[in-house]
């Protein structure tokens, strides 16, 4: 519960069902993680069943990127992508609150040379893309000792974001920053501080059309405006899971980034990214309109709602 002047408003008897919210979820995290992977798998078939508007646009995303896969893996990957999302979601409540005891056996982090090889020449800021295992993927990134600022849009509800941000400030070691408050970012860069970024997110503003798997896609070009800004080193590191266990591998950092190009360096962005979904096809998140940006005169791709 918030205690600082600031956010003692959250007390307000209106937010007591978050509140209660938030303490239902915790409960759940407390069951054990078999029990969690078993649940969580069950609500995503559910979810399959329920949500038809959601299994028409992931079967929509992976028709686009992959146009030769039979129709029978295609089915196979939508069954397993909102599976994936129900156990996400309870590796969500296990990367929030379960106890290392518990959890960092789980998790396993690789290439952690290529990170501290690039933090000695100053900030970092750590690339992924936004998968079911993201949360979880972050929690192995802490129980690994690397302390980083998480790039975060803020949430419309004041508790759930009161919540998020604090849960990973305890985690990380470092404060959660806005992704709209770029001179706190490009300052922590500047001090030697690492940035956790997903810049797979489909905005207008400050993209450019490149491809994403032969699709013509809103990317941002904030990767290379940031690293520029904050004289930083972009160090790729994305999760797989493997059975029970998250394999968090961190990749050597990128060398001449930025290039200059601002496609060029979106393309090689949304490359990266590429490869990483290939090796976790049913985590990416397929369940997002990643292409509700269309470039001009390009018909949408979604039914209408």
């Amino acid at each position: 519960m918030p205690t600082s002047a600031a956010n003692r408003s959250l007390l307000h008897p209106r937010y007591w069902p978050h509140w209660l919210l938030i303490g239902l979820l915790r409960l759940l995290a407390m069951l054990p993680l078999a029990a969690q992977r078993a649940v969580g798998s069950g609500l995503g078939r559910l979810a399959h069943r329920l949500l038809g508007r959601r299994r028409v646009i992931t079967r929509t995303n992976l028709r686009l990127c992959f146009p030769d896969l039979p129709e029978p893996e295609i089915d196979a990957l939508v069954h397993a992508h909102f599976r994936s999302i129900g156990r996400g979601l309870f590796e969500t409540l296990s990367a929030w609150w379960k106890p290392s005891r518990v959890l960092a056996p789980t998790l396993q982090v690789e290439g952690l040379e290529h990170l501290h090889a690039a933090q000695r020449e100053g900030g970092v800021i750590l690339l992924t893309g936004h998968f079911t295992t993201l949360e979880l993927a972050a929690r192995a990134l802490c129980e690994a000792d690397v302390r980083f600022h998480a790039m975060y849009r803020p949430h419309n509800n004041p508790v759930f974001d009161h919540v998020m941000r604090d849960l990973r400030r305890q985690r990380s070691g470092a404060e959660a920053l806005p992704r709209d408050r770029l001179r706190a970012l490009v300052k922590a860069l500047r001090g030697g501080g690492a940035i956790w970024y997903g810049p797979d997110q489909t905005l207008r503003q400050d993209s450019v059309f490149v491809d994403f798997f032969g699709v013509p896609t809103a990317t941002l070009t904030a990767t290379a405006k940031l690293a520029r800004s904050g004289r930083a080193r972009v160090v790729p590191f994305f999760a797989r899971r493997d059975g029970n266990r998250l394999i968090v591998r961190i990749d050597p950092a990128w060398e001449h980034f930025p290039s200059g190009d601002e496609r060029a360096d979106a393309r090689r962005v949304n490359a990266a990214i590429e490869d990483a979904v290939r090796e976790a096809m049913p985590d990416y998140f397929w369940i997002h309109r990643r292409f509700k940006i269309r470039p001009p005169g390009a018909p949408s791709v979604y039914p209408r709602r």
